[in-house]
């Protein structure tokens, strides 16, 4: 049996702080992969980063003799800090997002005044990819969905017969992604699940979060569209683009705001650098008063 027989081969990393999945896709060992929505370690209390998580994950593609290709965001996360930075510092490879960042960019060099320097143009990355545009994990076709609803910029990644859908979606008994963000929509994001969901029932789908209800079960990371289509308890086939955005918004009313928002986005639309270091030679980050 061939390689693409058996299917996009994928290794799930939890990060247990932040109830994130970050994962290394490849196609084969000693072949090649990307990594997707890899995690900085952040401690908020005294401001201090670690590389420990995605340490891991470089161990993981060194032992499989893999070569990093992709260093993939599914979106600028509002809830952790990104790796990508340091993966590419160890293994080499390409940070990409969706084109659609530049809006984010636009919204949030406002939200915390940043420096006049910061563009708001994607260049920070090294690539912006477009809806349905393909490129290649090695012998794996790789296709990217733009599916825009949590933030104006999420984009799924279709790896072979595994499809990341970053924070479009979660695992069925825990339904959907927020809206509430700046440049969120719940009707914007009825549509992009429907594109997603039209996909084949038994494409494996991948969580970038899972939140386990009431301690019921143990984290997961895959589920399947088939599942999702019958299933999800906003999403599931029969219910109706408002009354989604009905679930959706009285639900976003009653959620705190993330606990690592404001580093995180500082961060994220930067592709993961830190801001500059002042004349001091230290990182801030900033604190918006009153703002979100």
């Amino acid at each position: 049996m061939s390689q693409l027989e058996q299917g996009t081969q994928v290794q799930p990393f939890l990060d247990k702080e932040t109830e994130t999945w970050s994962y290394v896709v490849y196609d084969r060992d000693g072949g090649s992969a990307a990594v997707v929505d890899a995690v900085l370690n952040f401690n908020a209390a005294s401001g201090r980063t670690s590389s420990k998580g995605a340490q891991a994950i470089v161990s993981f593609i060194r032992e499989k003799n893999l070569t990093l290709e992709w260093i993939l965001e599914t979106h600028a996360h509002a809830d952790h800090l990104s790796a990508a930075p340091f993966l590419r510092e160890q293994l080499g490879g390409r940070i990409a997002i969706g084109e659609q960042i530049c809006q984010v960019q636009k919204i949030f060099r406002e939200v915390f005044n940043l420096e006049r320097e910061f563009l708001a143009d994607g260049s920070q990355f090294d690539h912006l990819f477009k809806d349905g545009e393909t490129f290649q994990v090695g012998a794996l076709e790789a296709r990217v969905i733009y599916s825009p609803g949590h933030t104006p910029a999420d984009m799924a990644w279709l790896i072979g017969d595994a499809l990341f859908v970053g924070d479009t979606l979660f695992m069925p008994d825990v339904g959907s992604a927020r809206c509430d963000f700046p440049g969120g929509d719940a009707a914007q994001l009825y549509l992009s699940v429907k594109k997603i969901l039209s996909l084949p029932d038994e494409t494996r789908m991948f969580m970038c979060h899972d939140y386990p209800p009431q301690d019921e079960r143990d984290y997961q990371c895959e589920t399947t569209v088939g599942a999702q289509r019958r299933e999800n308890i906003h999403l599931r086939d029969g219910i109706s683009e408002s009354e989604f955005v009905a679930i959706r918004k009285k639900r976003d009313a009653s959620l705190p705001m993330p606990r690592l928002i404001i580093p995180s986005v500082q961060v994220n639309i930067r592709a993961g650098q830190l801001p500059p270091a002042e004349s001091n030679g230290t990182v801030y980050l900033k604190v918006p008063l009153n703002q979100l």
